[in-house]
C-alpha cells in the first residue's frame, strides 16, 4: 500500500460524520480532563472503557485517541495561569509559562502552546502517514539495557532545568529518586517506605507530587505575601497581547521543530511518552540558548519546545501499540485492552487486516488537533480573565480546586494530606532556593531506571555486560561519560586559571 492510499482510507474513515463526532467529543473531553488536576487521561479513557465495547473499534480509539492528546494541551492552562500542572507533562510549562503570566503574557503563552501543540500534531500525522510503520521498529531495538543508559543520560542532563546551582540540583535529583522507591519493589512486589499507608502501596502519584510542590507551595508563598501580592499578575491592555507577536515566533519555531522531533521519538519508545518529552524538550532549549538565564524567568522557548513535544509525543504512541502490540505508557496499555476485548489483536498485521483502524486513528488526529485550535484559541481572552480575579478570591478556590483533585484519585483523604504536604515542602524549597523541578523528572524517571537496570543485570545474569556489548546503549554510556568528564573540565577550569597566571 502507498502513502496515497493509506491517506484516502484513512480521511475515507475519519471524516464520517459519525467519526467526526466523536473526535470532537475526544479533544473537548480531553482538554477538560487536561484542566483538572489529578483526573487524568487513565482514569477518564478507563472510565469509558465499557462503553466502547459498544461502539465500533474505530470509533472508540478515535474517541480515546483525542482525549489523550486533547488532555496535552487542557494541561497547559492551568500550568500557565496558576502554576498548577493538569497533567505531568504540562509541569515544565510552569516554570516559564507562569513566568510569563506573571509580566502579563498570558495570552502568549497560551496562545504559543496551542499553536505549538496543532503545529506538531500536524507534522507527526504527516509523519506517521510516511514513515510510522517502518519507524516502529525502532522500539525494538530498545531493551532494558538501552533504556537505562538513556535515562541515565537523562538524569545527566535534568540539572540543566534548574535556575540556581548545580550542587543543588544534584540534591533535588537525589530526592526524587528516592521518592520514586517508595510503593511496591517492580520486581518481586515488596513494600518500600509504604509505612502501612494503603493509599501509596502503588507508589506516591504524580499528579499529586506536582500539585503539591508549584501549586499548593505558590498559595503558600501568596498567603506570607499578604495584600502585596494579592493580584500578582499584570494585566494585557491590548488585543494584541493576547498572542504572540513576530518576534515570539521568531524564537519559537525552532523549538516547536525541535520538540516535534524529539516528542515524536520519544513516544515511539515504551516508557518514554508525552511527559518524559516535555522534559527532554526543555532541556535541549535551555542547552541550545543564548541566553540560558532567560529559562525560567518568562522565555517563551520553555513553552514552545515543551508543548509541542508533549503533543507529538502522545501522538507517535499509536504507532508501536498498534504496529508491534507494545502499549508505550498506561494509556496505551487502557486502549491495547479495548482492541483485545473486541477481537483486534494489535500486531504488524493489523495494517494489512484493518488499515481503515490504522489509518482512520492517524487521521483524526489531524481533525482533532484543528478541533483543539479552534476550541482553545478564540476562548484565550477568556482565560485570561481568570487573572483578573483577586488573589484573596482565586487562593481559595484553587486550593479547593487541588484538594478535590487530589481527593478523586482514590476517594482518600490520604492523598490530599500527602498533597498538601508536598505543598509544606516546597514551600519550605522555595524558601531556601532549591528548585523542586529537577526533583520532580528524577521522580519520573526513577521507576524507569529502577526496573530496567534490573532487568538488565537478570538478563545478563548479574553482570553488567549488555551496557558495553549492545552498541546502543555502550553509546550512550559513552556520551553520559563525556557529559561528565565536561562537567568536571568546567568545574576545574576557575581553579586551575590563577595558577596559570
Amino acid at each position: 500500500m502507498d502513502v496515497f492510499d493509506a491517506i484516502g482510507i484513512g480521511f475515507a474513515t475519519a471524516l464520517t460524520l459519525k467519526n467526526i463526532i466523536y473526535c470532537f467529543i475526544g479533544a473537548f473531553v480531553g482538554t477538560v480532563v487536561g484542566v483538572l488536576p489529578g483526573l487524568g487521561p487513565v482514569a477518564t479513557i478507563s472510565l469509558l472503557l465499557p462503553f466502547s465495547f459498544t461502539m465500533d473499534i474505530t470509533s472508540a480509539i478515535i474517541l480515546m485517541a483525542g482525549i489523550f492528546y486533547g488532555a496535552q494541551y487542557g494541561g497547559s492552562i492551568t500550568a500557565i495561569l496558576v502554576r498548577i500542572p493538569g497533567e505531568a507533562s504540562a509541569v515544565v510549562t510552569c516554570l516559564d509559562g507562569y513566568a510569563m503570566a506573571r509580566k502579563g503574557r498570558a495570552g502568549a503563552a497560551l496562545g504559543i502552546a496551542a499553536f505549538g501543540s496543532f503545529i506538531a500534531g500536524i507534522l507527526v500525522t504527516i509523519a506517521l502517514f510516511l514513515v510510522g510503520p517502518a519507524m516502529s521498529g525502532v522500539a525494538l531495538a530498545f531493551g532494558p539495557a538501552e533504556y537505562t543508559a538513556l535515562v541515565l543520560l537523562g538524569l545527566l542532563l535534568v540539572t540543566q532545568l534548574s535556575s540556581g546551582s548545580q550542587t543543588k540540583a544534584l540534591l533535588m535529583v537525589s530526592f526524587g529518586l528516592l521518592l520514586s522507591t517508595v510503593g511496591r519493589d517492580p520486581i518481586y512486589g515488596a513494600e518500600r517506605f509504604t509505612f502501612g499507608i494503603f493509599s501509596i502501596y502503588d507508589g506516591l502519584n504524580m499528579a499529586l507530587l506536582a500539585m503539591g510542590l508549584f501549586g499548593v507551595a505558590e498559595l503558600l508563598v501568596m498567603a506570607e505575601g499578604g495584600a502585596q501580592n494579592a493580584i500578582p499578575v499584570a494585566q494585557p491592555t491590548r488585543l494584541s497581547d493576547l498572542l504572540p507577536n513576530a518576534a515570539d515566533w521568531r524564537r519559537s519555531i525552532g523549538p516547536i521543530l525541535r520538540g516535534t522531533g524529539l516528542g515524536f521519538f520519544l513516544g515511539l519508545l515504551p516508557g518514554g511518552g508525552a511527559t518524559l518529552a516535555s522534559f527532554s524538550a526543555y532541556v535541549v532549549e535551555r542547552r541550545l540558548a543564548k541566553e540560558p538565564q532567560r529559562f525560567g524567568e518568562g522565555a517563551i522557548e520553555g513553552v514552545a519546545g515543551p508543548e509541542s513535544a508533549n503533543n507529538a509525543a502522545a501522538q507517535s504512541s499509536f504507532v508501536p501499540l498498534l504496529s508491534l502490540g507494545i502499549p508505550a505508557n498506561a494509556v496505551m496499555a487502557v486502549i491495547l485492552g479495548a482492541l483485545l476485548v473486541q477481537g483486534i489483536t494489535p500486531g504488524p498485521g493489523l495494517i494489512a487486516n484493518r488499515p481503515d483502524l490504522f489509518f482512520g486513528v492517524i487521521a483524526s488526529m489531524l481533525i482533532g488537533n484543528m478541533m483543539l485550535v479552534v476550541l482553545n484559541v478564540p476562548l484565550i481572552s477568556v482565560f485570561v480573565l481568570l487573572l483578573r480575579v483577586p488573589g484573596s478570591i482565586l487562593a481559595p478556590l484553587i486550593i479547593v480546586f487541588c484538594v478535590v483533585g487530589a481527593y478523586t484519585l482514590s476517594n482518600s483523604v490520604a492523598e490530599v494530606v500527602i498533597m498538601i504536604g508536598f505543598g509544606i515542602a516546597g514551600y519550605l524549597m522555595r524558601k531556601i532556593d532549591l528548585d523542586p523541578a529537577p526533583l520532580v523528572l528524577a521522580f519520573v524517571l526513577g521507576n524507569i531506571l529502577e526496573t530496567n537496570f534490573r532487568q538488565a543485570l537478570l538478563v545478563g545474569k548479574g553482570t553488567l555486560s549488555l551496557f558495553y556489548t549492545r552498541p546502543i546503549a555502550a553509546f550512550l554510556i559513552a556520551v553520559s561519560l563525556a557529559l561528565v568528564g565536561l562537567q568536571l573540565a568546567r568545574a576545574f577550569a576557575p581553579a586551575r586559571s590563577p595558577v596559570s597566571r
